[in-house]
């Protein structure tokens, strides 16, 4: 009899075991189902999360997250992390810069071939191997137009309110560029030394002469002829401003307005910051306000 009672409590015990089983394998499930309600979008580095944030805007079922860390930078030798491969597991859309900048996107798309990319350069005519495209607003615009498009055709539900929310960005962006056109017109055919490839976007826009490009990043080690290279483009091409990025390229910076009279102006080259809506506007106004100024002093106007 004891064996008995014992048996039947054993097996009420199982059954109340495999209740609580079936009832968190049923809450994970709708937990899973809710979760799949939504819609989400990753994007590759900080210039396009920004321009996602502002195509997206509110929307409330859209989960925007980015893929790096905001102060990463450029992705050129990015290795993506176990991190990044369970975000993008989660994601419906992944939002690259394209043009080689992402260079890990091989990995990705083996690993998830279904996952819809939105390659934000498809349209721009890029530099060469150079995909900065985002340094120019002209090109910027074109980058969240596609941005746009992009997500509207994967996300019909969002459509309308994509196409607010970027006709209001864009609307901003050419209201920056209008208000520096009058006064950009002191850079047009002006000659710069760089120290960043991604300028090119920015004096391209702007009518500018490049010189020379030296284009510097934490593992570049440059020699001795470059730096003689570099000091007779300024002398031949009567150089007055070289623009440089402050992280990598102050050493660099130093020297030339020690052995030259040029001016070293450290421009942003918007690949990293903070998050906010703004930010890609905030930081190229400061761009042009360096870039003008520089050449208002270089020639005394």
């Amino acid at each position: 009899m004891k064996n008995k009672y014992v048996f039947v409590a054993v097996l009420l015990a199982a059954i109340l075991l495999a209740g609580i089983g079936f009832t968190a394998v049923y809450l994970h499930q709708q937990g899973r189902e809710e979760e799949d309600d939504g819609f989400t979008v990753v994007t590759s580095f900080y210039p396009m999360y920004v321009a996602a944030r502002n195509v997206v805007g509110d929307q409330g079922h859209v989960r925007l997250e980015n893929l790096s860390e905001p102060q990463t930078g450029c992705l050129h030798d990015y290795q993506l992390t176990s991190e990044d491969m369970k975000l993008l597991a989660t994601a419906d859309v992944f939002i690259i810069n394209g043009g080689g900048i992402e260079t890990f996107l091989a990995d990705v798309a083996a690993e998830y071939p279904d996952l819809t990319l939105i390659d934000a350069s498809e349209h721009v005519e890029l530099l060469g191997e150079n995909a900065h495209a985002w340094m120019s607003m002209e090109d910027y615009s074109v980058q969240v137009q596609t941005i746009c498009s992009g997500l509207s055709e994967a996300d019909p539900a969002g459509a309308d309110q994509y196409a607010q929310n970027a006709e209001r960005y864009l609307e901003k962006i050419d209201a920056l560029r209008a208000e520096y056109r009058d006064a950009a017109q002191v850079l047009r055919g002006k000659s710069v030394v760089l120290f960043h490839e991604a300028y090119e976007y920015l004096t391209d826009e702007y009518g500018m002469q490049e010189a020379a490009l030296l284009n510097l990043d934490e593992e570049r080690q440059v020699s001795a002829g470059e730096v003689a290279d570099i000091l007779s483009a300024i002398e031949t091409e009567q150089v007055s401003v070289i623009l440089a990025e402050e992280r990598y390229g102050r050493d660099m910076g130093d020297m030339m307005e020690q052995e030259s009279s040029v001016q070293v102006v450290y421009l942003d080259p918007l690949n990293r910051g903070d998050y906010s809506a703004d930010s890609y506007l905030d930081g190229m106004r400061s761009n042009l306000e360096l870039l003008i100024r520089a050449f208002e002093d270089s020639t005394g106007e």
